[in-house]
């Protein structure tokens, strides 16, 4: 399994290095997941915490920062 570390590294490239934006787009993601949202990767919302969920969606390039409106 991939460490936190490694996924946060892959996360942060897809965002130009950007710790705020990446910040943001965690937190906004794991809020859609928290109000219901599914996960856009193979995850148990149950088993794996909603911020997880999200970076490793961002890591993956699921998610961007155009797919998520009000930050």
């Amino acid at each position: 399994m991939e460490r936190t570390e490694e996924i946060t590294a892959r996360a942060l490239s897809l965002v130009g290095q950007d710790r705020y934006r990446l910040v943001m787009m965690v937190s906004k993601r794991a809020d859609q997941l928290s109000n219901g949202a599914e996960p856009l990767i193979k995850a148990d919302k149950n088993k794996q915490k909603f911020t997880d969920i999200a970076l490793l969606e961002i890591a993956e390039g699921k998610i961007r920062l155009e797919s998520i409106t009000d930050l």
